[in-house]
């Protein structure tokens, strides 16, 4: 068969396999204008592949190709190719990305043709592009030139892209391979940055100004913040209900909690005034059945 890849043809063929000996192979060929067969660059070689001459680069011309194995005097039969037309048959690659320059709302990318152009072709590059989260809205765009910008992107936004190549001859059109995803995020424009810092600059002002406030606002009113936070004072509930009754027989009740408990007792400790007791000390021990005056 014949392998093409931008022009550059090759003939190969599959290794024929013997017990003994070393099989050369030779390559003819011939073209649509001339029913004759000539010998290329390959005559009676060991490798499995031939290279098409220069003499055969011609893109439109018709090509038939045969070889056949040697093995000393025994040869086989000759087997012979498919008609082969370059500008038809070859596989056209993706062409190369040399540079791709993001602005906040376009990619400007710089491409070189995957092959030299000869007179009568016309290159078309044929240009996918889609947001990275939105792969099926994918978009497409024609041109003929190396250097073009894909526009009305947003800002701050990763877009991907691929190109392929179509040739279009006067007799045929071959569209090439697409190149591999490459992706881009295009940056933020001097109007939307200059509002971030507008809206930073105020949201500062306001943020200050409400601390200068809130400031304010503690300074005045810390006695009323100050009662505020003390825990409220609680009159005990006996004592509230002795205010409510004053003549309620508080000290009955208290003799009557000790009666049913006569071993606890309660020592009192008092100084009398140091004229009348010389800075003596005097402890009276009171049991559960005394009185205390």
């Amino acid at each position: 068969m014949v392998y093409s890849y931008n022009f550059r043809s090759s003939l190969r063929w599959s290794p024929v396999k013997v017990d003994r000996g070393l099989v050369l192979y030779t390559v003819h060929f011939k073209t649509g204008a001339y029913d004759h067969w000539d010998e290329m660059n390959c005559t009676r070689v060991t490798q499995t592949e031939c290279s098409l001459p220069w003499s055969l680069k011609e893109r439109r011309w018709t090509v038939f190709l045969r070889v056949r194995a040697e093995l000393g005097q025994v040869t086989s039969d000759w087997v012979e190719t498919d008609p082969f037309m370059a500008e038809r048959n070859t596989t056209i690659g993706p062409p190369k990305v040399n540079s791709v320059t993001v602005s906040s709302d376009s990619l400007l990318i710089s491409v070189t043709p995957p092959f030299g152009s000869e007179a009568g072709d016309f290159l078309q590059y044929h240009v996918s592009y889609w947001e990275n989260a939105t792969h099926n809205t994918e978009k497409e765009t024609k041109t003929s030139n190396t250097l073009f910008k894909i526009g009305n992107l947003k800002e701050l936004t990763l877009y991907c892209f691929r190109i392929q190549v179509e040739l279009m001859t006067p007799s045929n059109l071959n569209l090439g391979l697409q190149s591999v995803p490459e992706c881009y995020r295009t940056t933020i424009s001097e109007a939307t940055r200059a509002g971030y810092i507008i809206l930073i600059f105020v949201l500062v002002f306001l943020f200050v100004k409400l601390v200068i406030v809130f400031l304010f606002l503690l300074w005045k009113h810390h006695k009323t913040i100050k009662d505020w936070a003390q825990p409220p004072l609680e009159i005990p509930s006996h004592i509230e209900e002795y205010l409510k009754d004053p003549s309620m027989p508080v000290l009955e009740m208290l003799d009557n909690y000790v009666e049913d408990d006569p071993q606890d007792s309660l020592s009192i400790l008092f100084c009398g005034d140091r004229s009348s007791l010389d800075g003596q000390a005097h402890s009276h021990s009171i049991s559960g059945d005394s009185e205390v005056t």
